[in-house]
């Protein structure tokens, strides 16, 4: 198979904006960078960062001839962004050979194509976020028996890795809804509709965020509408979140980047009078929230899933045992009072 990137999977482009290394006594404090429901700070020394990890560590160096491949959902977000800094960073320490690549959009059959090819282009590790949990599980298995590591990071697909990193989507969705839920009752609103937007109804975490936003209105007098798809694309949500304004909704929910961006672009349009959350950080979704269309957003880590599933990755390939199976990289809530 060719190793030159086909149509549809290519490598994402490089960020002009370099994250600053941590070395040595240097400490970077993190944004956001809680477990799901607190609200702290956490300190990400070089070292710290890896605390989660309890098998062993690969050190300084232990990734010399090694190329490790950051394939995810699509390259549009800036989610993805942030995962790919922190991949960089730690390939930068390891000493390994890096490259990020993702199709153009969200597509199974170009995302098994991405990982075909970075097999056939030498990876010997791969970070993978899977755009669903099954149809992409051949291409693993082909990876594997090729003697590829795989990490798994954000998303899940359902065959055996090395490791696991991700945030709780269901207690990230479950906080977003507790917060709309709290509004609408600040705001003396004690039933109605209520829409999600969302990707699609296989990728695991998103279904999961939607499961969770759920629960938090059991027992309530509102009525969680069906779901929406819109395959993560803002202008395409816009449309379904305006399409739940038409219906009387009192409250949206956008459970990703995409989503969150186009429901509150549309909550905008109707001039703020919706309650609305949504899932990821990024400057459009900050600026909804500062602009009062959005109450708040679940902010996650890809830059810790994306630094410490390197070090994961080369731990493997160096034969050192991985541990634990599954890290929890945090979610917290930006309010506006966070993001002024």
């Amino acid at each position: 198979m060719a190793s030159a990137a086909i149509a549809g999977c290519s490598s994402a482009p490089e960020e002009t904006e370099v994250q600053a290394k941590t070395t040595g006594a240097e400490t970077k404090k993190s944004e956001e960078t809680t477990s799901a429901g607190e609200n702290e700070e956490k300190d990400t020394t070089k070292n710290n960062m890896l605390a989660a990890q309890t098998g062993d560590i690969a050190k300084m160096g232990d990734g010399k001839g090694q190329k490790v491949v950051l394939i995810t959902i699509d390259s549009m977000d800036q989610h993805w962004v942030n995962m790919d800094k922190g991949c960089k960073l730690a390939a930068e320490e390891l000493g390994c050979e890096y490259k990020w690549i993702a199709p153009d959009v969200k597509d199974d059959a170009k995302q098994i194509e991405c990982v075909n090819n970075a097999v056939a282009d030498g990876a010997t590790a791969l970070l993978v976020a899977a755009n669903g949990p099954d149809a992409i599980t051949a291409a693993l298995q082909e990876a594997d028996e090729a003697g590829v590591k795989i990490v798994q990071v954000d998303s899940f697909a359902n065959y055996p890795c090395v490791q696991k990193l991700g945030t709780d989507n269901r207690a990230a969705g479950k906080m977003a809804g507790e917060m709309v839920l709290k509004e609408l009752e600040a705001k003396g609103i004690k039933e109605g509709k209520i829409g999600i937007v969302s990707v699609n109804a296989a990728t695991t975490s998103t279904v999961d965020r939607d499961e969770g936003f759920r629960s938090a209105f059991e027992g309530t007098a509102y009525e969680i509408l069906e779901t929406q798809y819109a395959d993560g694309d803002a202008a395409k949500s816009k449309d379904a979140a305006a399409n739940f304004i038409s219906q009387g909704c009192v409250a949206l929910f956008g459970a990703n980047e995409g989503s969150c961006v186009g429901v509150g672009n549309a909550v905008a349009e109707d001039g703020n009078n919706i309650i609305a959350a949504g899932m990821d950080k990024s400057d459009a979704v900050i600026q909804l929230i500062k602009d009062g269309a959005l109450i708040c957003t679940m902010a996650q880590n890809p830059d810790i899933m994306g630094y410490e599933g390197m070090y994961a990755a080369i731990t493997a390939i160096n034969g050192g045992t991985v541990a634990p199976e599954y890290i929890d990289t945090g979610v917290s809530a930006l309010t506006v009072d966070k993001v002024q």
